[in-house]
């Protein structure tokens, strides 16, 4: 979960691409799940909008909140005017495809900046089924400044010699899913001046329409009259 809109009508779900493509294409329902609650919503083609970045591999599912129990506020997304500095610890939780339905944790070192990608090469691995998920940074050991950094989107295996040696994972950046933050706070802020202008022009044209009330001594005169 990356962003509620203003008025929590409909929540913003990160994930990479590559997760939804398929779904996305041929307009399936897609299922979001909370294992940890046992919650979880259906969303239909028509009950959702995707905003799909194919390039950096990065979508965000926007839909209703329904039946889904999500906290009240999201981790913070780090900002994209600051890049990790190599050797930062990051880490990760995911699903991977070998334990259902069980939540891992994986950690690793920022090997490398990757800026024709936006993205951060990890000493670290991601196994299947961990596409799309969270990895975190925290600037202080207390864990208090928790913020996400971007989105697992692939492990890179090292085949130079022929069979799979280890090799780095790629998280792609935060960038697409803050520029669907900013949209979304662009639309409600100028739903919310829609609405205050709208209450304005209801108010003057009430206060146009009210009858007004004789003066003392007009009504004194059409009385002796």
């Amino acid at each position: 979960m990356c962003f509620y809109n203003e008025g929590r009508s409909f929540v913003g779900i990160a994930t990479a691409h590559h997760v939804i493509a398929h779904a996305e294409r041929w307009q399936e329902p897609i299922r979001i799940s909370n294992y940890q609650t046992k919650t979880s919503i259906l969303l239909k083609e028509s009950d959702r909008v995707i905003w799909s970045g194919e390039e950096k591999d990065s979508a965000v599912i926007l839909g209703s909140v329904g039946d889904l129990q999500l906290p009240e506020e999201p981790i913070a997304l780090f900002p994209t005017d600051i890049r990790l500095p190599i050797g930062a610890e990051v880490g990760w939780l995911g699903y991977p495809a070998i334990a259902e339905h069980t939540c891992c944790f994986f950690s690793g070192n920022v090997s490398a900046v990757w800026d024709i990608r936006n993205a951060y090469l990890i000493d670290g691995v991601a196994i299947n089924g961990v596409s799309g998920e969270p990895v975190i940074y925290s600037a202080d050991a207390s864990g208090n400044s928790v913020q996400i950094v971007g989105a697992i989107t692939a492990y890179r295996a090292n085949r130079a010699t022929g069979e799979t040696l280890p090799g780095l994972s790629l998280a792609q950046d935060v960038s697409h899913f803050q520029a669907m933050l900013s949209h979304v706070r662009t639309l409600d802020e100028a739903n919310r001046r829609k609405e205050s202008a709208k209450a304005e022009a209801e108010a003057t044209k009430a206060a146009e329409e009210k009858p007004k009330s004789q003066p003392p001594e007009s009504a004194a005169a059409a009385a002796a009259e």
